[in-house]
């Protein structure tokens, strides 16, 4: 009977530590409750509620500091939503940023044509030169 009782018990403290935490609705220590959301970055998202709930993932994402794509994301796997909605990864994929690579390759590239007029007035040297 006890045994039964404790299983119970821990059921329903593992289904309340998975339950959704609604941007909201939540209190500070609600949203501290979700892996990553600290201090700092609850009290930044109960401040930017004050004015008025949010609306979508993205309204969140744009009134508070600290909450881009990449961290939404993992808010929400860790339970966070908005309006009861969780986080889902837009279609359109943003604009590739420029790697050190690519832009070592654009001034490799600029550097040649250079290179290759100088090795052209050398060939125009040459040809002059009846040697």
């Amino acid at each position: 009977m006890i045994r039964n009782f404790l299983t119970v018990l821990l059921a329903a403290f593992a289904f309340n530590a998975f339950a959704a935490v609604d941007v909201n609705r939540a209190s500070q220590a609600e949203l501290e409750s979700v892996k990553g959301i600290g201090p700092g970055l609850s009290g930044r998202i109960l401040e930017a509620r004050k004015s008025a709930t949010f609306k979508d993932w993205s309204d969140l994402q744009q009134r508070v500091s600290g909450v881009g794509p990449g961290n939404a994301a993992r808010f929400s796997q860790a339970g966070l939503t908005v309006g009861g909605n969780a986080f889902q990864i837009s279609t359109s994929a943003p604009e590739p940023k420029a790697t050190k690579a690519t832009k070592a390759n654009t001034t490799t590239s600029a550097k040649r044509p250079a290179a290759s007029a100088s090795s052209a007035k050398a060939g125009k040297a040459s040809a002059a030169d009846p040697r």
